[in-house]
């Protein structure tokens, strides 16, 4: 085998992410809240950078109290002669006293074991329990892990375990979904030996609407067997829900205002709370200092930041602004009418349109949101495919469709639900002309169950 180098050429096509158009695509991506964020992490770390944050001097801040008129208020309404001592402490009265704090579940879980007449003993280990419960409210620990891990009887951890689903919510500290959804029904009292059974076998049955199954291993009518499937239903498979958990509720700021004016739709850009950016005027004169070269390259660092940042902004901006321009020209009847108006439209028809890629449309409206007449919407939602009607030259969006197939199903004879190929024959008769196949895959990313599954006795 013969070995030997070689020094060849070869020319090929590379496309190269710099760090400044990485930034540029990530700030396209950034929704307003997060613009926000970042220009203030970059105020803080360049120099450079000036900030003009947008504010009518001739109103007051909305948060601005004017205390002197309010004390008057107090007196003149009698409210300093109750109980009250004048001379309180200001920390008493502050208003921060009236703002409760968010609870969690483990909270609430703790200050019920306090009240128990329990012994000391007896609380510590239900604390335990109760700090070994995960976010859905379930014990998510063995009893034979909390026996060896505190060295106690099994007869013990049990009966600790038993206070521990005494309390409220009720369901919580189950170690899995049967033995919450008992918890529960003991709670309300029902002692039908049937429901027990059926949900120790079978759970699985009600989600598939096998009433008629279950009726003959229970040896029940069909419908007593719904009764019983309905009764399960109602239980809280997550006896967490609607307690706090940590984490924070993300509110939408959205990206623009699309309303009416004059009989034409105008699109005001939600800009108010971002700040102008400017260059420092002192950072321009330390260039022309040329003793100092290191302060001078330094200075030039951050001041080609500073430009790309406040370029690539106004292009986040007009981009966006361009993209919503279009959305408006194409969904004109929907702004005007309604979701029965939308009209198919994809992405690669508005990068088209605006002669930019495909990429750079999906990164412009990503987690994104407009306020509209109709409320506050996700652009992307706006964006849909098309089907063609039956004797017809337009095209109807498969939201459409999706919403045409939901209000029969809504409508239909529970007893006898419609099938795939009967909701199929009516949208034919709407002019709207699929397959059974896609109608079942409508039907299923929409949630709504086979005729099967939906059929009451």
């Amino acid at each position: 085998m013969k070995m030997e180098f070689k020094l060849n050429l070869t020319q090929e096509q590379k496309l190269i992410m710099t760090q400044q158009m990485q930034l540029s695509v990530k700030l396209l991506q950034m929704s307003n809240f997060e613009i926000q964020n970042y220009i203030e992490k970059e105020l803080q770390e360049n120099p450079v950078l000036d900030a003009e944050y947008k504010k009518n001097d001739s109103e007051k801040p909305k948060d601005e109290i004017d205390y002197k008129s309010f004390i008057k208020y107090l007196e003149f309404d009698d409210y300093g002669h109750g109980n009250y001592s004048r001379d309180r402490d200001e920390d008493e009265i502050s208003p921060f006293n009236f703002i409760s704090a968010k609870k969690s579940l483990k909270e609430f879980l703790m200050e019920q074991i306090l009240e128990l007449n329990e012994s000391t003993f007896i609380k510590s280990i239900c604390k335990y329990m109760i700090e070994n419960i995960d976010h859905k409210g379930y014990l998510d620990i063995t009893l034979e892990e909390i026996q060896k891990e505190l060295s106690i009887s099994s007869e013990l951890a049990e009966s600790c375990l038993n206070i521990v689903q005494s309390l409220e919510p009720h369901g919580i500290g189950a170690r899995d979904l049967k033995e919450c959804l008992k918890i529960q029904l003991k709670v309300k009292g029902f002692q039908d030996e049937n429901v027990y059974r059926i949900i120790d076998n079978y759970l699985e049955m009600i989600a598939e609407n096998k009433y008629n199954v279950i009726a003959k291993e229970l040896k029940v009518d069909v419908k007593k067997a719904q009764e019983y499937g309905d009764l399960i239903k109602s239980l809280e498979p997550k006896p967490s829900r609607g307690f706090f958990t940590g984490e924070e509720t993300k509110y939408i700021v959205p990206e623009a205002y699309i309303k009416k004016i004059n009989g034409e739709y105008c699109i005001i850009m939600n800009d108010g709370s971002i700040p102008k950016l400017n260059i420092n005027q002192l950072y321009k004169q330390i260039i022309n200092n040329e003793d100092d070269k290191e302060t001078v390259r330094f200075v030039k660092d951050k001041l080609n930041s500073a430009v790309f940042l406040i370029k690539s902004i106004n292009q986040r901006e007009n981009t966006i602004y361009s993209i919503l321009e279009k959305i408006v020209e194409i969904q004109k009847d929907y702004f005007e009418f309604g979701e029965a108006f939308l009209k198919p439209m994809t992405l690669k028809e508005i990068a088209d349109h605006l002669e930019i890629h495909e990429s750079t449309v999906s990164r412009a409206i990503r987690e994104k949101y407009i306020h509209t007449d109709k409320g506050t919407i996700k652009i992307k939602d706006l964006f849909t495919t098309g089907i063609s009607r039956v004797d017809s030259f337009e095209d109807v969006s498969t939201k459409i469709i999706k919403k045409e197939i939901e209000e029969l199903v809504n409508n239909e004879d529970k007893k006898k639900p419609l099938s795939d190929q009967k909701i199929c024959a009516l949208l034919k008769e709407k002019d709207i002309d699929i397959s059974r196949r896609t109608v079942a895959k409508y039907r299923e990313e929409i949630g709504i169950k086979s005729s099967s599954k939906r059929k009451r006795f």
